[in-house]
């Protein structure tokens, strides 16, 4: 490589201090971290949590819909969904409107799971939230909206 290829330090420096995709993922990565530890006493990962929250709907939601929500797509989904099948905490069945189509539900093991989670997600979720510069949660969601 010729030194006229060669990306200068303060570039580096300049992508490390500006970059949003960059903070965004490490934000993701540390508030993943805090979630996955505060959930682990329960045998949840902060993303089984959120793919059970998606899933407490009065009716079973679409394998498509959930993947839509959770910005998965389905082929990810499915395999985040066979761990939590086989604990007996969600089941999958056939669309009785499109024998193609599969509805996600959870079970009352779920149910009872996700309950016992929502505490330890309100108690994290509000730590997190105290430490945000300003206080101002509402503009950093509305801004990550915006974004996605």
């Amino acid at each position: 490589m010729s030194k006229t290829d060669a990306v200068p330090f303060e570039t580096t420096l300049l992508v490390r201090d500006t970059c949003l995709c960059l903070h965004a993922q490490r934000a993701a990565r540390a508030l993943a971290r805090r979630f996955d530890e505060a959930l682990r006493p329960l045998g949840l990962t902060n993303g089984q949590f959120s793919l059970l929250m998606s899933l407490n709907r009065p009716t079973a939601p679409g394998i498509s819909s959930v993947a839509s929500l959770l910005a998965m797509d389905r082929t990810t989904l499915t395999a985040a969904l066979k761990p939590l099948e086989r604990r007996g905490l969600v089941e999958v069945k056939i669309d009785p409107e499109d024998k193609r189509g599969r509805l996600i539900g959870l079970t009352t093991q779920g149910r009872k799971l996700l309950a016992a989670a929502v505490p330890v997600w309100t108690q994290t979720h509000a730590e997190v939230e105290a430490r945000l510069a300003r206080g101002d949660a509402e503009r950093l969601r509305s801004d990550l909206r915006a974004l996605a």
